[in-house]
C-alpha cells in the first residue's frame, strides 16, 4: 500500500497499487463520478472526461488548470494536474480490482509531501468504497514515514499554505 519513488526522465513519477474487494465498475465509478471521487479526492474536478477537454481543480487551498489527457472507460484515466501528470488504472482481480495510481512531477522536493497526499486520499477512496465515512487526516504521521523512505531531499516542500 505505501507509494514508490522513481525517476521518470527528468522527471520523478509517485506510484501505488491498491487491491480492492469491490468489483472494477465500482472503482472506475468513484473515481469518474464527482458524488463519489469529492469524497476522497483533494479538488473538486470541474470539466467533462473527453480527450483534450480542459479540467478545474477547485478548492480553498488554491485552484489548478488541467487537461484530460487519456480516457478509456472504464480502465484509464490521465491528466495534467497544474504541472503533474495523474495517472489511474482499473483492472479486474480475483477478489475484486485493483487501482494503480501514477503522479508524474518535476520537484523531487516535494515527493514526500504528495506522497504523503496520495496515501490518505487513497485511504479515504477505500473507506467510501468500503460504506464507511472518509475519515480523518493522518496526513501528518504518513508524511513523515515518506520523509523516513525517500529521504530528506524528498522534503524540501511542505504542505501548502492554505488560503482562508
Amino acid at each position: 500500500m505505501t507509494g514508490v519513488l522513481e525517476r521518470a526522465g527528468e522527471r520523478w513519477r509517485l506510484s501505488f497499487t491498491r487491491h480492492l474487494r469491490h468489483p472494477p465498475d465500482r472503482v472506475w465509478r468513484a473515481i469518474i463520478e464527482a458524488q463519489h471521487r469529492d469524497t476522497w479526492f483533494p479538488q473538486r474536478i470541474v470539466g467533462e472526461w473527453r480527450v483534450g477537454a480542459p479540467l478545474s481543480f477547485v478548492s480553498n487551498d488554491g485552484d489548478f488548470e488541467g487537461e484530460v489527457l487519456a480516457f478509456e472507460p472504464p480502465h484509464l484515466v490521465e491528466f495534467r494536474w497544474g504541472t503533474d501528470i495523474i495517472r489511474l488504472e482499473v483492472s479486474a482481480a480475483a477478489s475484486g480490482s485493483v487501482l494503480r495510481l501514477f503522479d508524474t512531477f518535476g520537484e523531487q522536493g516535494k515527493a514526500a509531501r504528495d506522497a504523503a497526499g496520495w496515501h490518505v486520499c487513497l485511504d479515504a477512496l477505500e473507506r467510501t468504497l468500503d460504506g464507511q465515512p472518509a475519515g480523518g487526516n493522518g496526513w501528518p504521521a504518513v508524511h513523515a514515514e515518506y520523509v523516513r523512505l525517500f529521504g530528506p531531499e524528498a522534503a524540501t516542500i511542505g504542505p501548502p499554505v492554505r488560503a482562508d
